[in-house]
């Protein structure tokens, strides 16, 4: 945990998701929760939620979000945003300082990769089933097996002899380690194959439903961000994700999963 820790005190988190494929994970994101999320009131639990980015989002919209991290200036970048997040304060997700059926949905939108053993997922699923209410909807966020192959070539790293390693263990076993220093090999953590993710999920007593390839092809997209600074173009692109989300030979082209589970 120490490395995952010093690895964010290093980045930015607060802005990943406001430039380049970050544009894209988000939009999906936003879209794909509003497709499942019951409409406001609810309270919601975003676990992993680092600065808010999701909390304060669904709080502008009607929602009464609390938040959860292990990093504290994570936790202070949440309570800036107090007009729209209701709390933020330093948790774990295998512990969760939340009563039994006490929230309608949970946000897991880290914990899944940065625990790296099974049974600390599996611990976080059931605290997270616990805390629901009945009929409560989790969305679990996931990075896939295969993200690091597909990352490294389009960026033009896949040759670098320091992370050839790191790649190789990646598409063994999911365990991804960087010993290096290079904070764009990312810090540890575990990649889902799809079908890993599903079954995960149930064994954590959640009845799965939707599982899909967040950013599709869409991130793969030649030019990407002057597609996306068009409106008529970032439809396009975003409509051809939709209409490939589901396709079992596609969703591991999607650095990140997303799964949604029924209490």
């Amino acid at each position: 945990m120490q490395e995952i820790i010093d690895h964010y005190n290093q980045v930015r988190e607060d802005l990943r998701l406001s430039q380049g494929w970050g544009l894209l994970e988000l939009a999906r994101t936003q879209e794909l929760i509003l497709r499942h999320l019951p409409k406001p009131p609810k309270t919601v639990l975003d676990i992993g939620g680092a600065a808010g980015v999701y909390s304060a989002w669904l709080g502008s919209l009607g929602y009464e979000t609390h938040l959860i991290d292990l990093l504290p200036h994570h936790v202070e970048q949440a309570r800036q945003r107090s007009e729209v997040i209701r709390s933020a304060q330093i948790g774990d997700a295998r512990k969760l300082p939340a009563g039994d059926g006490s929230v309608d949905a949970v946000l897991l939108m880290g914990p899944l990769y940065h625990l790296t053993g099974r049974d600390e997922r599996l611990a976080a699923l059931r605290e997270s089933w616990r805390v629901l209410r009945p009929g409560g909807v989790l969305f679990g966020a996931a990075i896939c097996r295969f993200a690091s192959l597909l990352d490294s070539v389009v960026r033009g790293f896949s040759d670098d002899a320091r992370f050839a390693p790191i790649l190789e263990r990646d598409l063994i076993d999911g365990q991804h380690r960087n010993p290096t220093s290079e904070l764009s090999f990312f810090t540890t953590a575990f990649f889902h194959r799809p079908e890993e993710l599903r079954e995960e999920v149930a064994e954590g007593g959640f009845s799965v439903g939707d599982l899909v390839g967040i950013e599709g092809p869409a991130w793969l997209s030649r030019d990407f961000e002057e597609h996306w600074s068009d409106p008529i173009r970032r439809e396009r692109l975003l409509a051809l994700t939709r209409k490939v989300e589901h396709e079992p030979a596609l969703v591991g082209l999607s650095p990140h999963l997303l799964i949604v589970g029924r209490k």
